[in-house]
């Protein structure tokens, strides 16, 4: 079986990789931490114009109509700054739920870019995100009430509309809150931004098929998982990338650190996570766009491993940078906060392993 990238996902990410390296250097990163969107308009209207946004999307709404090893091509090159912007809870999470639900409407503005959405899932308190789920909604005339608290919402704070997951008295519902408005909280993630979202009171139209719509969400949260991973992988492979230009060039005892056995032995460990971790994520994405048999099991596979790896790498990165992989003179703690944080979000390393287990014996 061949897992090679084809000559158009290779040129796919090279184009991704040159564009990045013009229009989002580490300096425009930094300089997002502070910005309340984590984008541009300048940069956002460049990636739709290059269909980034759109990767998602069928061709017939103004997308590429490619698929989640696509998504694994980009998300790998934005990992490595990483990128502050709103792409996973938009070009991700909300698309792929959209697509889904058969939200054909939504998902056109998705890709030009003119709308940003994210999906409110996670409350807390469990591994499981959809087993977690507290909210309820009721109905009242056109609508629905919602009720309840989604705490971790990604860009809840700027998306123009969120896909509420809450408990409709049937089983799960999806419901559609326009400008959702969450409180802006801060993260580990600096470059990233979290929402707290309250519910209480608020109206949202019930959206998508009829019935419960538990294993549509846990499709979701796998496919945007996996994205997770692809970007954990990017994180992971700049730590690596940091740590060895830095070994080479610090010098102790007047020679370069690269050539104490010590540091040898952490560059080779980190190798070992980055690679297991880049196929584990690879085969993931292609189980989920061929609806292999073991999909479920790959994605947990893939989001159990990759999490732990990059944190693990991320962490070392710091280690041989010594005392200076602490400050902000360096992005170690970057990557650092970027693999921490993407580990808790959409189901941790812990409840993963937890649900392969019980894929395997069962």
């Amino acid at each position: 079986m061949d897992f090679t990238f084809s000559p158009e996902q290779d040129d796919f990410r090279q184009a991704v990789r040159t564009t990045l390296a013009a229009e989002a250097p580490g300096a425009y990163v930094r300089s997002m931490i502070d910005d309340p969107a984590g984008v541009t308009p300048q940069l956002w209207a460049t990636m739709a114009e290059l269909g980034w946004l759109g990767v998602l999307v069928p061709e017939r709404l103004g997308g590429l109509g490619l698929g989640l090893l696509d998504v694994v091509v980009l998300q790998e090159e934005l990992g490595k700054l990483p990128f502050p912007g709103p792409f996973v809870s938009s070009a991700v999470a909300a698309t792929s739920a959209a697509v889904r639900l058969g939200l054909d409407d939504l998902l056109p503005d998705l890709a030009s870019g003119a709308r940003r959405g994210t999906v409110a899932i996670e409350e807390g308190g469990v591994g499981d995100p959809l087993a977690g789920v507290r909210a309820t909604a009721k109905p009242d005339g056109d609508s629905y009430v919602l009720s309840g608290t989604k705490p971790v919402v990604l860009d809840g704070a700027g998306a123009d509309w969120a896909l509420v997951v809450a408990d409709d008295g049937e089983g799960i519902g999806s419901f559609l809150l326009e400008a959702p408005a969450g409180e802006a909280v801060p993260g580990l993630d600096v470059t990233r931004k979290l929402a707290h979202l309250e519910l209480d009171g608020r109206r949202a139209g019930r959206v998508g098929p009829p019935g419960d719509h538990s294993a549509l969400w846990a499709r979701v949260v796998d496919d945007v998982s996996v994205a997770l991973c692809a970007e954990l992988v990017g994180t992971a492979e700049r730590a690596l990338e940091l740590a060895v230009e830095y070994a080479k060039v610090r010098v102790q005892f007047d020679r370069p650190i690269a050539t104490f056995q010590a540091i040898k032995h952490k560059a080779a460990d980190m190798l070992h996570h980055l690679e297991l971790a880049r196929v584990g994520t690879h085969y993931a994405a292609w189980a989920s766009d061929t609806d292999a048999p073991d999909r479920e099991r790959a994605a947990a596979m893939a989001k159990g491993y990759a999490a732990e790896a990059a944190v693990d790498v991320t962490a070392e990165s710091i280690q041989i940078h010594g005392g200076v992989g602490f400050t902000w003179d360096v992005d170690c703690h970057l990557l650092y906060r970027r693999a921490k944080q993407d580990d808790l979000l959409f189901g941790p390393q812990g409840y993963q392993r937890q649900r392969l287990a019980g894929l395997l014996l069962d």
